[in-house]
């Protein structure tokens, strides 16, 4: 079974998130800023991130920025799961290496499939 780990202050968005995830059969991991999602990654070894990018302390983008520059994580497929809609956010995530970049509010069926789908590309 998949692990996804969402990221993100806000607990309304973790829950249904969660829910959403648990549903379409993955193992779910939360965590609710930079610093947790670095620990989880090292503790959990998820095979997805859903990563927003305004957390307190580390930013998305930081957390990004840091697996992508770890051989160890630089593999990970990483959703950037966000209200910054404007197109210099979604270039600076797709530059830092996002997988895809998805911006709420979103259809929750869309997000599943696109979670299966990059899972499926990654080959697990």
């Amino acid at each position: 079974m998949a692990k996804v780990l969402v990221v993100d202050d806000e607990p309304n968005i973790v829950l249904s998130l969660e829910f959403l995830m648990e549903q379409a059969g993955f193992e779910v991991m939360t965590a609710e800023d930079g610093e947790q999602a670095m620990a989880c990654v090292n503790d959990s070894q998820p095979d997805l991130l859903l990563l927003d990018i305004s957390l307190p302390g580390m930013s998305g983008f930081d957390v990004l920025e840091r697996l992508r520059g770890d051989a160890a994580t630089a593999h990970l497929a990483i959703i950037m799961l966000t209200a910054h809609g404007r197109d210099v956010e979604r270039e600076k995530g797709m530059a830092l290496g996002a997988d895809d970049y998805i911006t709420k509010p979103f259809s929750t069926q869309s997000l599943v499939e696109k979670v299966k789908a990059l899972l499926a590309g990654k080959q697990l």
